[in-house]
């Protein structure tokens, strides 16, 4: 089964105009994350990671999250664009969320600026916001990518997206 691209709209992005190797680049807009009622992270000034075929991945600087809640992980990951990448378990009250955040402690060049920042996946937590909008999380249990309705895909990880 194939998928075409969605044309996007004025004032939208096409997750297919996006390059590869993917573009880290500077965000002012506004990311909250909510787990077990508590606002774990607040900030205007996450970094988003553009890549073909994924909606934005967006890494927050550890000050503007509730470190607390972090519990390193023993899980670990290689990025060929990224490096090698290490993984939280979050823990609010009596929830835990094991491997649901993850970040680069000595990114590659390219991706320096995103050292002492953190992404997560949106699925598991109770709401993930971009500007008050409510984030969709990216199709599949594998990938963090946050859709919101400036995104068009077809996005990789939904159902017949690995053809492309």
């Amino acid at each position: 089964m194939s998928q075409q691209r969605l044309e996007p709209q004025p004032g939208q992005e096409s997750v297919w105009d996006y390059p590869r190797p993917p573009r880290l680049e500077e965000t002012a807009k506004h990311i909250q994350i909510i787990f077990n009622g508590i606002t774990i992270a607040d900030t205007h000034q996450a970094k988003r990671v553009l890549e073909t075929s994924h909606p934005p991945v967006y890494y927050i600087p550890l000050e503007d999250i509730k470190q607390e809640h972090l519990v390193k992980s023993a899980r670990s990951t290689y990025c060929e664009w990224k490096g090698h990448g290490a993984y939280y378990s979050l823990v609010v009250g009596d929830k835990r969320l094991d491997d649901v955040a993850w970040y680069y402690p000595e990114p590659t060049p390219a991706f320096a600026a995103i050292a002492n920042h953190v992404a997560f996946y949106p699925a598991p937590m109770d709401v993930c916001y971009v500007d008050g909008e409510k984030v969709e999380p990216q199709p599949g249990n594998f990938y963090g990518g946050w859709i919101t309705s400036d995104i068009v895909g077809p996005f990789k990880g939904a159902l017949g997206s690995w053809g492309w």
